[in-house]
């Protein structure tokens, strides 16, 4: 690997803010609509914040290619409004009352409102992305979108159940990684990459994808509410199986199995605690093989990136796995 710097978060920041304005000002002409329903919940959405990590991977991809056209602009609007249809779906799916500390769309608004602003948003990201006139984006767009809602649906058939790692990792490649995934292969689609760098590139979406959700579910089991902005072991308590408890459901003692079971078959904590599920993890080293873990992907983006040329724009992705694992929320 090349002994370049790795950036630093102000660097990071400095390098896209201009484009990160850019794709937030396209996202407030995006998601109005000429239904003030629709333009509310959207507005409620994007005003509650978020990394904006998925258009700016899009943004590097493209820059690290030479790419620098309003194209780069669009699709980082396109990539952040097809996170947000999801996060509506989602919310809806799981009966979520908080998103980033505060009421969830649904809470608001209702399901039936909010599952048609999901739609709609999923629509408008097409329309923007059509203006491309390239085919490319398109089935990269379609795919994914294919990808994430099996996804959803193979997480809803495994609810209650103790998956496997496998199946854990095909679950959350479909709901989280694929979008990393295919947010760095559309950068690289407009810098006209060749096959093998927009593999290349792919396969450091991944990587990142995968290690920020296996992050995410542990901060789920170990965060505070304050920093979550939502319950703590909500995934746990809604029936969803993730890295740590499946390392633990699987090392772990009979007695820690039945109490694991136990919170899986009732979707709550009536008969087991969050703390006695903490102590089983603790107990087995659960979350610490889980970081692991997602060590290991973070690896695996800065390898996949490797053979590019170096620039301010490869110093920014490298430190980009740095940042998904130690981030706190």
């Amino acid at each position: 690997m090349s002994t370049l710097a790795i950036a630093t978060a102000r660097e990071v920041f400095d390098l896209l803010r201009d484009d990160l304005v850019a794709v937030e000002q396209e996202l407030g002409r995006d998601a109005a609509s000429t239904v003030d329903t629709i333009t509310e919940i959207a507005e409620y959405l994007r005003e509650g914040g978020g990394k904006r990590i998925r258009p700016s991977l899009l943004l590097l991809s493209a820059h690290l290619l030479g790419y620098s056209g309003f194209g780069a602009i669009r699709l980082g609007a396109v990539v952040e409004l097809v996170h947000t249809a999801t996060l509506v779906h989602d919310d809806i799916i799981d009966g979520a009352d908080t998103r980033r500390g505060r009421p969830s769309a649904n809470t608001t608004w209702g399901n039936e409102k909010c599952v048609l602003a999901g739609d709609w948003l999923y629509m408008q990201a097409f329309r923007v992305a059509l203006e491309e006139r390239n085919f490319r984006v398109l089935d990269l767009l379609i795919g994914l979108t294919q990808q994430m809602v099996e996804g959803e649906l193979l997480q809803i058939q495994k609810l209650g159940k103790a998956v496997s790692e496998a199946e854990y990792y095909d679950l959350i490649y479909r709901k989280t990684a694929c979008l990393f995934s295919v947010s760095m292969r559309l950068g690289a689609v407009l810098a006209d990459a060749t096959e093998s760098q927009e593999a290349n590139l792919g396969a450091y979406g991944r990587a990142v994808g995968l290690a920020f959700q296996i992050v995410d579910d542990v901060l789920d089991l170990t965060a505070t509410e304050e920093v979550l902005g939502k319950p703590v072991a909500s995934d746990l308590r809604e029936g969803k199986a993730t890295m740590a408890v499946i390392h633990s459901f699987a090392h772990g003692t009979a007695a820690d199995r039945r109490t694991i079971r136990r919170v899986l078959d009732d979707c709550s904590f009536d008969n087991a605690c969050r703390a006695e599920i903490q102590q089983i993890l603790a107990r087995n080293g659960s979350v610490e093989y889980a970081m692991a873990a997602a060590d290991r992907y973070a690896e695996q983006a800065r390898q996949a990136i490797a053979g590019f040329t170096d620039s301010e724009f490869k110093r920014a992705l490298l430190w980009v796995p740095d940042f998904v694992v130690a981030r706190e929320k």
